[in-house]
C-alpha cells in the first residue's frame, strides 16, 4: 500500500463541533472550543499522524451571517479553505435542525470538484432514530456525497471510522510534517486561543465575543535551552470601557482564574514552565476596523 497524505478541511455552521473533532481526530488539543458559537475566528492546521497516512486537518470558523468585519473575514477564511484539498467534510449537528446554513454551505462545497463527505456529529445527544432520521434527510438535501459518517466528538464513538474515510480519500504523497507534529501554528497562538477559550468559559454569560487575545515572546535568545521558563506577554482587548471590568473581574479575579488555567494547558503542551504577564486594555470597535483586525492578525 503507498503511503497517502494530504489535507482536508471541516466546514459547517457555528457549534457544530468541528473544533472538537479535529482534536480527537489528532489525539490532542490544537483548537479551543466552546458551547458558544463562531469561537474559532481563523482557520487552523492540525495533522494526524499514521504509520500509513499523515492527514492535514484544516479547521475553519463556522459560516454565518456576519455582522462585522471580523464576521466577513472569518467566512472569508472558511471559503477559502474549500480550495486546494483533497477531501471537504461537511459537518452538521444530529441534534438541529438541516436550515438554509447549512443548504448554503452545501452549495458552496458542491462548487468544488473535491470529494464531499458528510458528517453527522453529535450523535450522544439524541437518540438513534433521530440520528438516521437527521442522515437520511441531509443526504437528501445536501447531497450528493462521497461517503457518510456519524459520530460524536464528545464520545470518540465514529472518530476513528471518518478519519478512516477521510484517509481513503487522500492521494499517495509524501509526509509533509515530521512525526509528532500536531499543528503548525506558533506557541505563541495557541497561548492566545487558550486564554480566550478559559475567558469565555468563565465569563460566559456576561462576556460578549468583542474580545481579542494576542501573545508576545518575551525572551531575546530564540535558541533559549528547553528548560528554561518561558516568559510570555498576554495582550487582552476589548471594545468598550464598560467590557475591561467583565474580563478582570472582582479583584481581577476572572482573568487570575483564565489565565492560570491557560498556563497549565500550555506547560502541558510545551513541557516546560511558562509565565504569563497580562494586561487588557480597550481597543474600540476593533472588530469593525480594518487596521486593528490587521494587527490582530484576523
Amino acid at each position: 500500500m503507498p503511503f497517502r497524505s494530504g489535507f482536508a478541511t471541516l466546514v459547517g455552521r457555528p457549534n457544530v463541533g468541528k473544533s472538537s473533532l479535529v482534536n480527537r481526530l489528532v489525539g490532542t488539543k490544537v483548537a479551543i472550543t466552546s458551547s458558544r458559537p463562531q469561537t474559532t475566528r481563523a482557520a487552523l492546521r492540525a495533522i494526524r499522524h499514521t504509520p500509513t497516512s499523515q492527514l492535514v486537518l484544516v479547521d475553519t470558523p463556522g459560516l454565518h451571517r456576519p455582522r462585522t468585519l471580523l464576521g466577513e473575514r472569518t467566512n472569508a477564511r472558511a471559503e477559502a479553505a474549500l480550495a486546494d484539498v483533497d477531501v471537504v467534510g461537511l459537518v452538521i449537528a444530529a441534534d438541529a435542525a438541516v436550515g438554509p446554513g447549512d443548504r448554503h454551505i452545501a452549495d458552496l462545497v458542491r462548487a468544488v470538484a473535491t470529494p464531499r463527505v458528510l458528517v453527522v456529529n453529535k450523535t450522544d445527544a439524541v437518540r438513534p432514530a433521530q440520528v438516521a432520521a437527521q442522515r437520511a434527510e441531509a443526504e437528501e438535501r445536501l447531497g450528493p456525497f462521497a461517503a457518510t459518517v456519524t459520530c460524536s466528538a464528545r464520545t470518540g464513538h465514529g472518530v476513528d471510522a471518518l478519519a478512516a474515510v477521510l484517509e481513503g480519500q487522500l492521494p499517495a504523497g509524501p509526509r509533509y510534517y515530521p512525526d509528532g507534529m500536531v499543528t503548525d501554528e506558533p506557541d505563541t497562538h495557541f497561548a492566545a486561543e487558550l486564554v480566550r477559550e478559559q475567558l469565555l468559559e468563565m465569563a460566559r454569560d456576561e462576556l460578549p465575543h468583542s474580545i481579542a487575545v494576542t501573545v508576545e515572546d518575551l525572551e531575546d535568545d530564540p535558541d533559549r535551552p528547553a528548560g528554561n521558563v518561558r516568559r510570555l506577554l498576554v495582550d487582552v482587548q476589548v471594545e468598550r470601557d464598560s467590557q475591561r471590568p467583565i474580563v478582570l473581574g472582582r479583584g481581577g479575579a476572572t482573568l487570575k482564574a483564565a489565565v492560570t488555567a491557560a498556563r497549565h494547558a500550555l506547560e502541558a503542551h510545551l513541557h516546560q514552565p511558562v509565565y504569563l504577564q497580562t494586561r487588557v486594555r480597550v481597543e474600540r470597535n476593533w472588530q469593525r476596523r480594518p487596521h486593528a483586525l490587521d494587527r490582530l492578525g484576523l
